[in-house]
C-alpha cells in the first residue's frame, strides 16, 4: 500500500502543468477617460476576472482572473467590442511547467489552446509573456501581413513568444 501511495504522489508531479494568470489588453480608439471608463465598466462584468487596471495614458487593462477559473479571450475580446472599441494587444501572462511544444501541434493552456508561431520544438518552463496573434486580437492590417493564420482551427489562438 505505501508503495501505491508513493506511485501516486511521486507520478503527479511529472504531469505538465499551464495556466493563465492574467492578461495586458490594450485597446485602440481610446481618446479619453470616459473611453477607458466604458471599456473598464464593460469587462468589469466578466465573472472569471479579479481585478482590472486601468492605465489612461496606454490604452491598456491589466487584468487577473481568479484561480482555477475558465478564462475565454474571446469573450475579453467581445466585451472590448461591445464597448465601441477594438483589440490592438493582447498579452497573456502563462505560468508554465514542462509545457511541450511539439512543430505545429496546439498546445493546452489551463482551458486555452495556443498554436505557436515560429517556435521550434521547446519546453517551457516559468513565467511566460505570451502574444496573441489570431483575428481580432492584433490591428487588421497586421494581421493581413500574415497571411498563414488564414487556416486557424477552431478554439485554437495563434501566439508568439
Amino acid at each position: 500500500m505505501k508503495w501505491l501511495f508513493l506511485f501516486i504522489t511521486t507520478g503527479f508531479s511529472f504531469v505538465t502543468y499551464a495556466q493563465v494568470t492574467k492578461v495586458s489588453l490594450q485597446a485602440s480608439g481610446l481618446t479619453c477617460s470616459m473611453c477607458s471608463n466604458s471599456v473598464y465598466k464593460s469587462l468589469k462584468t466578466i465573472g472569471f476576472i479579479d481585478k482590472i487596471d486601468a492605465n489612461i495614458k496606454t490604452s491598456t487593462f491589466e487584468i487577473t482572473f481568479k484561480p482555477a477559473d475558465h478564462i475565454d479571450f474571446d469573450i475579453l475580446k467581445v466585451k472590448v467590442e461591445d464597448a465601441g472599441y477594438a483589440v490592438a494587444k493582447f498579452v497573456a501572462t502563462i505560468q508554465c511547467r514542462d509545457v511541450k511544444v511539439e512543430g505545429n501541434e496546439p498546445v493546452r493552456i489551463g482551458n486555452v489552446m495556443l498554436q505557436f508561431v515560429n517556435l521550434k520544438e521547446k519546453s517551457l518552463n516559468g513565467e511566460k509573456k505570451v502574444r496573441i496573434v489570431s483575428k481580432g486580437f492584433i490591428p487588421s492590417r497586421e494581421y493581413k501581413k500574415n497571411l498563414f493564420m488564414t487556416a486557424a482551427k477552431p478554439g485554437v489562438y495563434y501566439a508568439v513568444i
